[in-house]
């Protein structure tokens, strides 16, 4: 059974693919198409925030987005194409890893609700 034991000197997540003890984060802000709601499951903040470590769940839908600081993704499942706003498309889906650099500008869309493990340094 998927569990968390946040509280750890190793924070973790067993069983993140199909984790559903989730918090709700709201809908995704600066919607261009769709209304994406995301929730997740924070697993660990440093001082400043930084690390930020967590897992991701996001509905459908098309939003702009503005990376702050390098972010390291790894899609567990779904699917979605983010557009730098340069032209480069990356797509996205399940055991996919990417590292977003520290302000990164574009659109993401999700076609599939997306679940991914996250850490923002």
């Amino acid at each position: 059974m998927p569990e968390a034991i946040l509280q750890s000197s190793a924070p973790r997540i067993v069983g993140a693919r199909d984790y559903a003890d989730l918090v709700d984060w709201g809908y995704q802000s600066d919607a261009v198409a769709g209304q994406s709601h995301s929730s997740g499951r924070l697993l660990h903040k440093g001082p400043d925030n930084r690390p930020e470590v967590g897992l991701w769940v996001c509905t459908p839908g098309t939003w702009k987005l503005s990376i702050p600081r390098d972010e390291l993704c790894h899609f567990l499942s779904g699917v979605a194409i983010y557009r730098r706003d340069n032209g480069e498309v990356i797509e996205v889906g399940a055991d996919t890893l990417v590292l977003f650099p520290a302000g990164w500008t574009g659109e993401c869309e999700v076609v599939e609700t997306l679940r991914n493990t996250y850490m923002l340094v």
